[in-house]
């Protein structure tokens, strides 16, 4: 009954959140100046009415806004919008008006969702062994390597570690290719782009979870029974050590799918991440609200479930 309620508040919250945020994109991109039928783009494609005045252009304008109900109030597009949002119906974009974008969408998450998912995988299973280390090696050059090189990690942002792989290993090197997403070779550079912050992350809070827990009576009580390091580190001091890390594993996760613009536009990835960075190029408001509105979902689901988790693995915190 407590998890229902737990359950059902939440759910609430998100979906208010969600609403203040459709409002927000909408009006900043209702202030912003310009818009998509102003583009060169669809300037070069309506030749013959170059000049705004030129009747045949006013024309073409009216029944692009009626379309797309751009003619109504500001506030009756995003009531349109948050209806059909509510079903997952987001009509079609303007860039792609042959079809919708909940089919756009359903085309390039996998391939987002992929990507984000190798990623964390590869930052756990290199940054947990790295932080264990570091931490059962205090103060030596080890924990000093491993600290430094997830300083810099952390300080580097994706898209010029990706810059930096691409030079090395596809241009110097000639073993891997430079970019797409076909075949096994394709997803090893962008998935270690993308993993080096979170395995910074993840090596680092590993250290000082397990240097925290090391400091606990429990592991002073195993030692004076009798265990030696090995069985003391690996049954008592391990386990509680991991479980904060679900708190950054899920937000990591959901900021993965939002970081992977940059890294799938350097390695010409066709997941969501181009999608949406085409679409504030090219001032598509529908395929621009609508990734707002997959991100900012994505980032409150996880949290939910890391709460949830969190609580299942400890049963000190309570759902409240």
């Amino acid at each position: 009954m407590r998890f229902l309620k737990f359950l059902l508040k939440r759910l609430l919250t998100i979906a208010i959140s969600m609403v203040v945020v459709i409002v927000i994109t909408y009006v900043l991109m209702w202030l912003a100046p310009g818009n998509f039928f102003e583009l060169q783009r669809v300037r070069d494609a309506i030749a013959r009415v170059t000049t705004p005045d030129d009747p045949a252009y006013q024309a073409t304008l009216k029944g692009f806004e009626e379309r797309y109900g751009l003619n109504n109030p500001l506030w009756k597009q995003i009531l349109m919008y948050l209806k059909g949002a509510v079903v997952f119906k987001f009509g079609p974009s303007f860039s792609d008006p042959a079809r919708n974008i909940e089919d756009l969408i359903k085309e390039k998450f996998p391939i987002t969702f992929t990507l984000a998912l190798s990623s964390i995988l590869f930052a756990l299973v290199v940054g947990v062994p790295l932080g264990i280390l570091a931490a059962l090696k205090k103060n030596t050059w080890i924990d000093y390597t491993a600290m430094t090189v997830s300083v810099i990690g952390v300080a580097i942002p994706s898209y010029v570690v990706a810059v930096f792989l691409i030079l090395i290993f596809s241009i110097y090197l000639g073993w891997l290719p430079t970019s797409g997403w076909e075949g096994i070779r394709t997803k090893i550079l962008p998935t270690i782009a993308l993993a080096l912050g979170p395995l910074a992350s993840v090596a680092r809070f590993t250290r000082v979870s397990l240097l925290d827990t090391l400091n606990q009576d429990f592991i002073r009580t195993a030692y004076a029974k009798g265990g030696d390091d090995r069985t003391v580190i690996m049954k008592h001091a391990l386990r509680p050590s991991m479980i904060p890390l679900v708190t950054i594993v899920g937000p990591q996760m959901a900021y993965l799918m939002v970081g992977t613009v940059w890294v799938e536009n350097i390695f010409r990835i066709p997941g969501l991440g181009q999608l949406f960075a085409n679409a504030a190029v090219t001032r598509d408001y529908p395929l621009l609200v609508t990734s707002t509105f997959i991100l900012a979902l994505t980032v409150m689901i996880m949290n939910l479930i890391v709460d949830v988790l969190y609580a299942i693995l400890d049963p000190r915190i309570k759902l409240d």
